[in-house]
C-alpha cells in the first residue's frame, strides 16, 4: 500500500528534514508541502492524502484550526509535530495517530509511520479519535482568538497567539506582543476567563503570561519567583498564583 503523504510546516528546514526521511521509505509518496495552515487545508482538499505530517504552530491557521476546517468524514490520518505545546501533547496522545516532538530521531519518525499504517489499514473506526478531537476543539472555540486593541489612534485586531503577556492598569489591560504594546479598556480578571487556560496563566494580581514565553524561573523571597520571558522581560510570580503555573508546567517549584 502506498501512503500518499503531505508535509505541513512553516519552517523550510523542518519540511526538508521530514521529506528526506520519508524519501527513505519505499511505500511513501510525497504529494506536496505547504508552509501555512490555510494552504494546508487547500492542499488536503485537493490532494486527498492518506497521511499528513502537521505542524502545530503556523501562520494563517494553526494545526488545530486546520483539523477544524476539514469535513470529519474526509479526514486523513494526522501525525502532529510540535516543539513544546503542552496541550497539544496531551490531546495528541489521546486522539491523533501520533505526535513527533521536535527534534525527533529517524527511528521515532518510522514508529509514527508504522502507527499511521496500522490506523489506515483499519477502515472501521479509523477516524473516531480524530472526530473526538474535532469535537473537543470546537468546544474550545469559546476562548479568544483575536482581540480588538488600541495602538495610538488605530484599532488593531491582535492575534492572541502573538501575545507574550498582559498587564493590568486600573480598568485597562496592556497587551505586550513582539515588543509592542496595545491597550484595551477591560479588567484583567474578565480577560482571564476568556483566555485558554492551557496557554495563559495568571502569575500575579496584575499580570498574565503565555506559558510558552517563559524561559527561566528564579526563586525570590517569601515563596515568590522571578519569571524571565524569552524577550528578557522580568515578571513576578506571586506565591498566591504559584500553584497555577506548577499545574501548567507539570512540576512542583
Amino acid at each position: 500500500m502506498t501512503l500518499r503523504t503531505l508535509i505541513v510546516d512553516d519552517e523550510g528546514v523542518a519540511r526538508r528534514r521530514v521529506r528526506r526521511l520519508l524519501q527513505l521509505e519505499p511505500d511513501v509518496q510525497i504529494v506536496g508541502e505547504t508552509g501555512d495552515g490555510r494552504s494546508a487545508v487547500e492542499a488536503i482538499e485537493r490532494e486527498h492524502p492518506d497521511l499528513v505530517f502537521l505542524d502545530v504552530q503556523m501562520p494563517e491557521l494553526d494545526g488545530f484550526e486546520v483539523v477544524q476546517r476539514l469535513p470529519p468524514s474526509r479526514l486523513p490520518a494526522f501525525v502532529f509535530v510540535t516543539a513544546f505545546d503542552r496541550y497539544a501533547l496531551r490531546a495528541f496522545e489521546v486522539h491523533a495517530v501520533d505526535y513527533l516532538l521536535k527534534p525527533f530521531t529517524p527511528e521515532r519518525l518510522r514508529l509514527a509511520l508504522s502507527r499511521a499504517r496500522d490506523r489506515i489499514a483499519r477502515p472501521d473506526g479509523a477516524h473516531d479519535g480524530l472526530r473526538a478531537l474535532v469535537d473537543e476543539l470546537r468546544a474550545r472555540a469559546r476562548y479568544l482568538r483575536r482581540v480588538a486593541v488600541h495602538a495610538g489612534r488605530r484599532i488593531v485586531l491582535l492575534d492572541v497567539g502573538a501575545v507574550d503577556w498582559l498587564q493590568a492598569t486600573d480598568n485597562y489591560v496592556t497587551f505586550h506582543a513582539g515588543g509592542r504594546q496595545y491597550l484595551m479598556r477591560e479588567t484583567l480578571s474578565s480577560l482571564e476567563g476568556q483566555l485558554d487556560p492551557d496557554r495563559f496563566v495568571r502569575v500575579h494580581r496584575s499580570s498574565i503570561v503565555q506559558i510558552d514565553r517563559v524561559a527561566e524561573l528564579h526563586p525570590a523571597t517569601h515563596g515568590d519567583f522571578d519569571l524571565v520571558l524569552r524577550d528578557g522581560t522580568r515578571l513576578v510570580l506571586s506565591r498566591r498564583w504559584r500553584e497555577r503555573i506548577e499545574r501548567a508546567l507539570g512540576r512542583t517549584l
